[in-house]
């Protein structure tokens, strides 16, 4: 694995060798590298498509965009930028730029990649299977990077040669339609050129495509390109034709979900990825750096030259600077109402949510405690549970989870669904697998799972968002099912009747809690969810006489959170400020940063987002 890492950075700047100021000067240099001489042989080939990963990744994906959801959300001031775009207050000025240049590069190294990589053979059989893998990998790496791209901006300019060999540096934009067709096509084709894990004939890694991956990433598009998303006349973009569609041609959606339903099979057929039997493990060995059977794609993150900043950091569990941990200061908050979505017994919620922290001593021993409800965090990247504290606090090489096996599951059942108008033996079966290993495997806690179209349908949106919070998915789910704007209104509804004890809340009576703070005995802690006691706030002095600290649970932890602090009616942020941007058939795709996107590409001119 840190073979690998080292590749990528040789490959780099292999590939940004192509275009240096060698390219200018008469005097040649020995050190120069190439297009040719980089695609000499399969091995400097694989050490140039390696290097494309790294581009793949960016910290909004699972920061600013990944909050806004019915999941969590910011505690950052509200001129932050990035609490801006997770309440959907968007501006031509704020529009995230890192994901979209991050992509745009990861872009432009596949399409020289995938251009040299065409005109390579080798009449050793075992190394032509091997520039075939790379081929696909690049096919693969190119496709994953629109897609990313369009299910945030929608129609954006398109590019499948290299640079070098453009008539132009500006582009337009082109459908998203058109966009996926091509991508979809492109994953295809990887699918055919990448092999099986098994058969290991490059890596059976999950930090790069196999052919198990790409059959997944081709169900996740597939799904996408049928789904809904914002679209507008892109030759007037006038105002008045802004509104939430699929795709007109009801054919195109029918074999798109066909593709989606027959990727998902191919992988399940294969019967190489599985559901761990505990939840739980899945997210240690991402953390611990061990591979399963589940996890078929992940970003690898192994030194400060990648883009792991801020995973564990920003989405992880507060500790103290004077920690074994070191510091970590979380800016995604659970939103309360996640924790009580979860079923009784369901191990995924003490996975997902951690509740506790740690505070901070002089000599690094610091003690656990319990959060409040408002201080919640995201419990998958816990730096607990990892071998080491990683390069430095907001570096800790903690891998990002892409695909897993659970995902191939939900997405067969939802694509069953679509074709069968309901849901048939196999998508209930598929469901059924899902929910029965949150429950231990105890099938009795799975409770009913309907047939009916828009009933099973339901099923599937609730079971993803249980299944994957946190993991960069839900808020473009939503958007795809054309329910974003009904299900955080609905959230931020639940959150008031939480507050005030009302709705389905009205016998939550849990309002203070009893806890004995513990002392963390170092990396890989089993530790799950700290335990405690309900209390009535009459009873804290005499707990705290027994040696017991006592939480109010509707009030934020001191130090673990900004501007969060409590669940009160009074509190504005809950009325005003979560989610106050939001804006049906508006907010639904990101508009271009004019400054970093559109100033620099003619080509965009008059093509920004026209409602703002």
């Amino acid at each position: 694995m840190k073979k690998n890492i080292i590749y990528i950075g040789i490959a780099t700047i292999l590939l940004l060798g192509t275009t240096s100021c060698n390219d200018y000067i008469d005097i040649p240099s020995q050190s120069k590298y190439d297009s040719e001489s980089v695609f000499e042989d399969a091995n400097k080939a694989e050490m140039a498509v390696l290097g494309c990963y790294p581009q793949t990744f960016n910290r909004e994906y699972f920061y600013q965009l990944g909050m806004g959801t019915d999941e969590c959300f910011s505690t950052e001031g509200e001129t932050n930028s990035k609490n801006q775009i997770a309440n959907y207050v968007y501006t031509s000025s704020n529009s995230p730029t890192g994901l979209y240049n991050a992509m745009y590069q990861g872009i432009e190294y596949a399409n020289v990649c995938i251009k040299n990589l065409k005109k390579m053979s080798s009449s050793n059989s075992s190394e032509q299977k091997k520039l075939n893998y790379l081929l696909g990998e690049a096919l693969a790496i190119r496709a994953e990077n629109y897609f990313n791209l369009v299910r945030y901006f929608g129609d954006v300019p398109f590019i499948t040669t290299p640079t070098s060999d453009a008539t132009t540096f500006y582009s337009s934009r082109t459908s998203r339609d058109t966009i996926y067709d091509h991508i979809i096509a492109d994953m295809q084709s990887a699918t055919q050129l990448l092999s099986w894990e098994s058969e290991n004939v490059v890596s059976s890694e999950s930090e790069r495509f196999t052919k198990n991956s790409a059959y997944g990433i081709l169900a996740r598009i597939s799904l996408y390109a049928a789904g809904y998303s914002l679209r507008w006349d892109l030759n007037t973009y006038d105002p008045t034709t802004v509104k939430m569609a699929q795709r007109s041609n009801q054919a195109r959606i029918k074999e798109l979900y066909e593709i989606a339903a027959d990727a998902c099979k191919a992988v399940i057929d294969r019967k190489e990825n599985s559901l761990m039997p505990k939840y739980e493990t899945v997210f240690r060995d991402i953390l611990e750096k061990k591979f399963d059977n589940e996890t078929m794609l992940q970003i690898g993150q192994y030194s400060s030259q990648v883009n792991s900043y801020n995973v564990g950091y920003t989405n992880g569990i507060f500790c103290h600077t004077n920690t074994i941990y070191g510091k970590t200061a979380p800016q995604m908050i659970v939103n309360p109402v996640y924790y009580f979505n979860f079923g009784n017994g369901d191990t995924r919620r003490d996975v997902s949510i951690c509740n506790y922290g740690y505070a901070g001593t002089k000599d690094k021993n610091g003690e656990r405690q319990l959060n409040g409800l408002p201080s919640n965090t995201i419990g998958k990247f816990r730096v607990d549970w990892k071998n080491d504290a990683g390069i430095n606090a907001s570096t800790r090489e903690i891998d990002f989870p892409i695909l897993r096996y659970s995902d191939i599951l939900l997405m067969y059942a939802e694509a069953l669904n679509e074709l069968n108008n309901g849901a048939n033996s196999e998508a209930i079966d598929a469901l059924k697998q899902v929910r029965a290993r949150a429950f231990g495997g105890d099938v009795t806690k799975i409770g009913n799972i309907p047939s009916g179209h828009d009933a099973f349908l339901k099923a599937i949106q609730d079971e993803r968002y249980l299944e994957f919070g946190f993991e960069g998915l839900r808020r473009t789910d939503l958007c795809r099912w054309n329910i974003l704007y009904e299900t955080l209104t609905q959230t931020k509804k639940d959150l008031l009747d939480l507050a005030n004890g009302e709705g389905r809340f009205s016998d939550y009576k849990l309002q203070y809690a009893a806890y004995k703070a513990e002392k963390p005995s170092g990396f890989n802690e089993p530790i799950v969810a700290m335990k405690y006691t309900p209390i009535a706030q009459s009873d804290s002095i005499v707990y705290a006489k027994q040696g017991y600290k006592v939480q109010n649970m509707f009030m934020g932890t001191d130090g673990f959170t900004n501007n969060l602090h409590k669940i009160d009616k009074k509190e504005a942020w809950m009325t005003t400020s979560l989610f106050r941007g939001l804006v049906k058939n508006q907010v639904e795709i990101l508009p271009l940063n004019t400054t970093s996107i559109i100033d620099i590409n003619k080509g965009l001119e008059g093509q920004q987002h026209p409602l703002y």
